[in-house]
């Protein structure tokens, strides 16, 4: 007979362990440039989704609002992001992705594409959307 607590700290343990590996191996990417894991993140989200409310980042790659702004300023100090303000609204400030952001991540990105993608290799497409489904089930009271 199935024991379910000691299976929920099982699979707890699980997530963390995949955590780590994920961590590990986005820290190895982002090691080939000049950013931290925090900043890959970023300039990863920007790229990917395009410019972002400055405020709506550190939600995003979960990472401290207070923290969200030293990163952005960090990458914009390195040239790969810059501050643009909202037009409709003075309090909001966008984050964008600079030509030289655009570059760097033109060259480091489809190597960690390629990383994450040897991940889930043995994953068929249904498992992957199952994990994604059940994962987006376990985060939805954030």
């Amino acid at each position: 007979m199935l024991d379910r607590d000691t299976e929920v700290l099982k699979t707890y343990i699980g997530l963390m362990r995949a955590h780590g590996y994920f961590e590990k191996l986005v820290k190895k990417d982002a090691n080939h440039s000049d950013m931290n894991v925090t900043e890959f993140a970023v300039l990863e989200l920007l790229y990917n989704r395009g410019p972002q409310p400055i405020q709506q980042i550190g939600n995003r790659i979960l990472i401290a609002s207070s923290s969200t702004t030293y990163v952005v300023d960090k990458l914009c100090n390195k040239g790969y992001v810059e501050r643009k303000p909202d037009l409709n609204d003075r309090r909001v400030t966008f984050a964008e992705i600079t030509a030289e952001g655009i570059a760097l991540m033109d060259k480091i990105y489809p190597e960690h594409r390629k990383h994450l993608l040897e991940v889930f290799a043995e994953f068929t497409e249904e498992e992957v959307l199952e994990m994604k489904r059940l994962l987006q089930k376990l985060t939805r009271y954030e």
